[in-house]
């Protein structure tokens, strides 16, 4: 049964992904029709093509390799400076440029000369470039809501799961206090397991992270300690210990093998899901944008990890980067726990959304050939343009994005790279859940 949940959890995590590229193609399609521009070609997926549906001028379809997906609009790239659409030459830089921008026309036809991308306003291009990874974002933003205010997050919650006997330093046991160890204030107050904080030195308590910031603060501090147990309210008077405890960063989260002096009660909470309200859900969000945003910049230091992993089979990091075939793997997990239904539903829509962020904040990246890229070209077009109208010099005309195609080609390289050995460690060495 577990093997049939797992490929269950695979397929279902295809087809989300497979929506989740059509709704960003889709941005681009619906944008770039609204501003007059032709478009051939709606695909999702790379490689051969499985089925297609003409209608319209658009010719609609799915293809092979569900890794990705396009739309093809006429003329995104002007003419050369000569006015041609092709000028060879012998350099091989010069053959990247004007193959792409040959490319990029071999659909033009008769009367189409008002359609083509390059002639819209900058403004317009940024919208149409724009579009595909704002539908990413807004489709994680839904999913994200869905969880967290639907289905709850498991997190720590106030209430005691275990009370130690002693002080003793972050990382160490327990369970077996050494003699000369002092007592731990919440096992000398009389607190139980079971027992749910209500307020901490007059501060009403609504969260764990809450509870643990004013334990910290309150180190050699005698105070009042209200719970709730078998449905009474008792109040305790512990006098906060100082101890070595685990340091967490800025975004909650513990940093590997560093503690800090402060505030110590001696229980660990107890898990438990919770539902949050929308302002807790945006605030949520908006911290897993923030750390979002860090590990894409952390990405280049991941890779001496992610190379070990493969050749010598050194454990992955939890914090290791997965492409789509670990993804899928993950989710193929998750349908195999043996948990409630709505929970494994829960980690899959959890998952899916981190994926549609993760889209827009790599597709916001300003390198060509992301849509990034082609935003920053239009953006530097139009601070031209402006520069020029200000001190009356002749219009600039477009800008020529078609000039940095061998760059793009080199960062494609980069990004393709990557990729395999993320595959390739995803395959061999994977990441894998508890």
């Amino acid at each position: 049964m577990a093997t049939v949940m797992t490929v269950v959890g695979i397929l279902v995590f295809l087809l989300g992904l497979l929506f989740s590229i059509a709704w960003h193609e889709l941005g681009h399609l619906s944008t770039a029709k609204l501003f007059g521009i032709r478009v051939p070609q709606y695909m999702v997926g790379f490689g051969p093509t499985i089925w297609s549906r003409r209608k319209g001028e658009t010719e609609y379809g799915l293809k092979a390799v569900p890794l990705g997906g396009y739309i093809r609009m006429i003329g995104m790239f002007p003419p050369g400076a000569d006015g041609r659409i092709t000028q060879r030459s012998t350099s091989p830089w010069r053959t990247m440029i004007e193959d792409a921008r040959e490319a990029s026309y071999e659909e033009v036809k008769e009367g189409d000369e008002t359609r083509l991308f390059y002639t819209r306003k900058p403004w317009k291009r940024m919208i149409v470039m724009f579009a595909g990874p704002f539908m990413n974002l807004i489709l994680s933003f839904g999913l994200f809501l869905t969880v967290m205010m639907g289905f709850g997050v498991p997190m720590s919650v106030p209430t005691i799961g275990t009370v130690s006997e002693c002080v003793v330093k972050a990382g160490q046991p327990t369970d077996d206090c050494p003699a000369d160890a002092p007592v731990a204030p919440a096992f000398q107050a009389g607190l139980k397991p079971g027992d749910t904080v209500v307020s901490f030195d007059g501060d009403r308590i609504t969260t764990y992270e809450q509870l643990q910031g004013d334990i910290r603060k309150s180190a050699g501090k005698t105070v009042e300690l209200v719970v709730e147990r078998g449905g009474q309210r008792l109040t305790l008077t512990p006098t906060i210990a100082v101890n070595d405890v685990q340091k967490y960063d800025g975004d909650g989260v513990p940093v590997k093998g560093e503690t800090v002096r402060a505030g110590f009660l001696g229980f660990t909470p107890t898990s438990g899901v919770v539902q949050l309200g929308f302002g807790q859900s945006v605030d949520r969000m908006y911290d897993m944008a923030e750390s979002g945003v860090k590990s894409l910049a952390a990405l280049p230091g991941k890779i001496p990890g992610l190379w070990h992993s493969v050749v010598d089979g050194a454990p992955r990091e939890t914090d290791s980067p997965i492409g789509m075939v670990g993804a899928a793997r993950v989710s193929g997990e998750v349908f195999a726990l043996d948990i409630p239904g709505s929970q494994r539903v829960a980690y899959f829509v959890n998952l899916l959304a981190g994926i549609n962020l993760s889209l827009f904040l790599f597709n916001m990246l300003p390198l060509l050939p992301l849509d990034g890229g082609h935003i920053a070209g239009a953006a530097w077009e139009s601070v031209r343009r402006r520069f020029a109208l200000l001190f009356r010099r002749p219009d600039p005309g477009p800008f020529d994005v078609a000039r940095l195609m061998p760059l793009a080609y080199v960062v494609a390289s980069v990004f393709i790279g990557f990729t395999l050995l993320v595959l390739v460690a995803d395959l061999v060495n994977p990441v894998k859940i508890s």
